[in-house]
């Protein structure tokens, strides 16, 4: 799945055994460069609807590398592990599907939190990669003509709002 290459690999075999110093260990501060993982790992200090002064900029940027710095890892852990478990999930249903000729996917309100987080990231790394910043950019996408390199990456990110939307809704009491 192209959304882990993105995300990153999880912690390296030469990662601390301590539990400790991994909690503690350092992200980066700067935001990425790469636009969707900028949508997936905003700036936590920004305000893209505000124009700050330089001073306000020069300590919003401070505040969002210190809280990045702490928090980043954690949360690309968080992504991966959802993003695997829908993975498994997957890879589980096909093998049931092979012997049996077919299946159904029944997920645990847990399994179905982390599909929702990981729908969620698909979407919103496909709509980075649309430039997608508005309602009105979705509204221009629902007309573009089926030649349009893009109209399979429209159609994918209106399948995964739609399946969203249907899990949600099973999940509501």
């Amino acid at each position: 799945m192209q959304l882990l290459e993105l995300i990153g690999p999880g912690p390296a075999e030469d990662a601390s055994a301590d539990p400790l110093a991994e909690l503690f260990a350092d992200g980066p501060s700067e935001p990425p460069s790469d636009p969707v993982l900028r949508r997936l790992f905003p700036d936590a200090y920004s305000d893209p609807e505000a124009t700050p002064g330089p001073r306000e900029a020069e300590e919003q940027r401070a505040y969002s590398a210190e809280f990045r710095r702490y928090t980043e890892n954690d949360l690309r852990a968080g992504k991966r592990d959802n993003a695997l478990a829908v993975v498994r999930t997957l890879d589980a249903l096909a093998s049931e599907a092979a012997g049996e000729g077919g299946a159904v996917l029944k997920l645990s309100p847990a399994e179905s939190r982390q599909w929702l987080g990981a729908l969620n990231d698909l979407r919103l790394a496909i709509g980075a990669r649309l430039e997608i910043t508005d309602e009105s950019d979705t509204d221009l996408l629902y007309r573009l003509p089926d030649e349009d390199p893009r109209k399979p990456m429209v159609m994918a990110y209106l399948w995964l709002g739609g399946l969203q939307e249907t899990l949600v809704s099973t999940l509501m009491p």
